[in-house]
């Protein structure tokens, strides 16, 4: 049984049950849809779909995908780069999200001492602000599609 990458989501659900049933039935094991999301519903950790459909939204918004490029601003300083990383918080508000910065980024607020970054791990809101901020009161990641 394949799983989806997606956020769990009731819809995500639905589509592994069918992608289930369909899987069965080219295997002579045809099962009912009702069967199928009672299977995937527990596959996940649910008692049953009654649960799983109470439990979870219809979908998630996810503004960011893994290999999207983005850009915007590291501790005040301008990026392009790749997202390679992202997990979503268990408050389901924000992203945990990792880049591969395409030049490094030089992170010290002095130009005498220099300290750059090519790869970096911040948290951000679903509008791509991070919540944690600088001294300044800026927040520490602005991201952006690109």
């Amino acid at each position: 049984m394949a799983f989806s990458l997606d956020t769990p989501s009731a819809q995500t659900l639905k589509s592994e049950a069918k992608n289930l049933r369909e899987g069965r039935a080219r295997a002579n094991q045809p099962i009912t849809h009702g069967a199928a999301l009672e299977e995937i519903a527990r596959a996940h950790g649910f008692r049953d779909w009654n649960t799983a459909r109470a439990s979870l939204p219809d979908r998630v918004a996810v503004p960011f995908q893994v290999g999207m490029r983005v850009k915007g601003y590291y501790l005040e300083q301008p990026f392009r780069g790749l997202l390679i990383g992202l997990q979503l918080s268990s408050d389901m508000q924000h992203h945990k999200v990792t880049i591969q910065f395409d030049e490094p980024v030089n992170v010290t607020p002095h130009f005498m001492f220099a300290a750059t970054r090519q790869r970096v791990t911040a948290t951000v809101d679903i509008h791509g602000i991070s919540p944690a901020l600088r001294g300044n009161g800026a927040p520490q990641m602005r991201l952006m599609r690109e």
